[in-house]
């Protein structure tokens, strides 16, 4: 039987409540926000799943809407000296290891992540030592220190190649820190993995029972779903994918309804995608359901319009640092990745 770490009873830190801002501020905040990225020399980038308002200004401005390492990667190859990442902190992370030289600020240094703060580095590299012999496959979405422990950094839309890969090569692995994606990919390829128990309570709240119900109601929808999500969940599925794959399969399905199990911040590049087409969260809700995230991170949330003014117009308590020693180990690790997919021509799009 496959050792499991521990499932970790994570604490997660409390959440401010957001202000809600009238149209006017809205407008105010943007206004500002754009004097002060051409001030500063700086850039706004966006992740899918924030606000549509940030998103929005971020394309207005000249930034960029993607995923973390798209957004890291576009930082890296701007111009700007300064880069607002508006996302989770581990992306705020991956994008100054990319880009050392760079200032990297984000709205909210408080804005983290359940599969990172679920897979604290002192445990998983015990975890990691405690198999010797395994090669170490890390996701994306992870702080920089568990980056560099790891042998391998994988986006989701690259991991199953790399793992199929390294399993023909008659390696063992340990996989960490999302297990519905892990099993996801232990299924598909038959490797011998060793799994991390965290997840992300945005995708562990899709309901499988909830989704029947839902395509019953909707016959001629397609279900699209981030490999994030429980096994009754995917197994719905009509597309399983990343956030840029399932953006990309929304724009050729032929179905006019979609009903998507990823964080509902996609829709807004989504519905730019095919405009024509019906699109449909789907259901946290149902027997067993506690909605910790209702289809929302409540972490991404925190990237408003109020919060990113804040950081360009006073940096202290904003600015995003990686011990070089740590950055180094990480960028081995996200080297072999980029590597492998040049090799292969393979697309790195699609972390959360």
């Amino acid at each position: 039987m496959a050792t499991l770490s521990p499932m970790l009873r994570v604490e997660y830190p409390s959440l401010p409540k957001l202000a809600v801002l009238s149209d006017q501020e809205k407008i105010n905040y943007k206004e500002k926000i754009k004097r002060l990225l051409k001030e500063k020399n700086a850039v706004l980038i966006a992740h899918y799943y924030t606000d549509p308002d940030v998103q929005a200004l971020a394309e207005e401005t000249g930034g960029y809407v993607g995923d973390s390492l798209e957004m890291a990667r576009f930082g890296r190859d701007h111009d700007a000296s300064t880069l607002i990442i508006s996302g989770v902190r581990f992306m705020g992370e991956t994008a100054k290891i990319l880009t050392p030289n760079k200032k990297v600020l984000m709205p909210s240094l408080e804005a983290t992540c359940s599969l990172d703060v679920g897979c604290p580095i002192e445990l998983f590299s015990q975890f990691c030592d405690e198999h010797p012999d395994r090669t170490v496959v890390v996701y994306a979405n992870t702080s920089a220190a568990v980056k560099a422990r790891a042998d391998w950094v994988v986006t989701s839309s690259i991991a199953l190649e790399i793992v199929d890969h390294l399993d023909s090569e008659g390696k063992k692995l340990i996989w960490g820190p999302d297990r519905h994606l892990g099993n996801y990919i232990k299924d598909k390829t038959q490797a011998d993995i060793l799994m991390w128990q965290g997840d992300c309570i945005v995708h562990d709240e899709f309901k499988a029972q909830a989704l029947r119900e839902m395509k019953a109601l909707n016959p001629g929808a397609a279900v699209l779903v981030h490999p994030e999500s429980p096994k009754n969940v995917i197994e719905l599925a009509d597309i399983v994918g990343s956030t840029s794959q399932l953006i990309s399969a929304a724009k050729s399905l032929t179905n006019k309804t979609l009903i998507v199990a990823t964080d509902k911040g996609i829709f807004y590049k989504m519905q730019q995608a095919c405009t024509e087409k019906e699109l449909l969260a789907a259901p946290t809700a149902g027997n067993g359901a506690t909605c910790r995230s209702c289809a929302q991170c409540p972490w991404m949330a925190m990237n408003s319009l109020k919060a990113i003014f804040n950081a360009l117009n006073n940096a202290k308590g904003h600015n995003i640092d990686v011990d070089p020693s740590v950055a180094k180990g990480a960028m081995i690790s996200l080297d072999r990745m980029l590597s492998f997919a040049a090799e292969h021509q393979l697309k790195t799009k699609g972390n959360a």
